[in-house]
């Protein structure tokens, strides 16, 4: 009875040994199988035999992964105290090295990112940490992508997401956004009266050599304020023209600045 329980039991066993040795790995992910403790090979995907108790295998994912970077405390090199924050896009190159070289490579990438974004944004001010942000996220990628590389990762892009500002710094920005629109009104108004006052100087200058275009100007005036309604026009007359008149009338008292010869 024993031996016929002992022949049952024993295909029982290498049934459960046989299915307990397979593993299925998707299209995404690969098996770094250890053997004995000591790396053997990477395999995947697809069906994968792993010995129970001889071999050992770590499931490693392939697809770009996202990591929510905590805000930061930053000290910015005009002496600005912020938060922020950011995301890292990295995915796995080379699963035996993510997995020898680094005992947790999303939290070891994680780490490294928080005090990458301290030390790259210590080395700028505010106004570069408001208005360069494109280039501040080249430059944390780069620094974080050379690091990482001994870990078989590669980091893909990383984004500062926001930067908080207190109120008393919020405020000051306003004020000096508010200058600067002014700064920018006064500048291009005084630049317009230096325009207008070079027109006017050239059409005085175009005038002065032609009289009689100045003629031409009066009664261009007076036709538009005839069109007006208007009780009383006061009709400028040049003194030159006035002088003209009085002289031809015998008796008459030449006009104030002419001289009687």
């Amino acid at each position: 009875m024993s031996e016929l329980f002992g022949y049952g039991f024993l295909p029982i066993v290498v049934i459960l040994l046989a299915v307990a040795s397979l593993r299925i790995l998707r299209e995404y992910e690969r098996g770094v199988i250890f053997q004995l403790g000591r790396f053997w090979k990477v395999k995947g995907p697809g069906l994968v035999v792993v010995i129970p108790g001889f071999q050992q295998m770590v499931r490693i994912d392939l697809r770009t992964v996202v990591i929510d970077v905590p805000s930061q405390d930053v000290i910015t090199r005009d002496n600005v105290s912020v938060q922020v924050n950011a995301v890292v896009y990295l995915r796995v190159m080379d699963p035996e090295r993510a997995v020898i070289q680094v005992e947790n490579y999303m939290d070891a990438t994680s780490q490294l990112a928080q005090t990458t974004l301290r030390a790259i944004l210590g080395k700028h001010d505010l106004d570069s940490v408001l208005g360069e942000r494109e280039q501040i996220n080249q430059d944390l990628q780069q620094v974080l992508d050379v690091q990482t590389d001994a870990w078989g990762i590669k980091v893909s892009n990383v984004e500062l997401k926001h930067v908080d500002l207190n109120e008393s710094m919020v405020r000051a920005i306003a004020r000096q956004a508010e200058a600067e629109r002014e700064r920018r009104a006064k500048v291009i108004h005084a630049e317009g009266e230096a325009q207008a006052a070079a027109q006017l100087l050239q059409a005085a200058r175009e005038l002065a050599a032609q009289p009689e275009a100045i003629q031409l100007r009066y009664l261009q005036t007076l036709t538009q304020i005839a069109n007006d309604r208007t009780s009383t026009i006061v009709f400028p007359i040049p003194i030159e023209l006035l002088g003209a008149i009085m002289s031809k009338v015998p008796g008459a008292a030449a006009p104030s600045g002419e001289r009687q010869e």
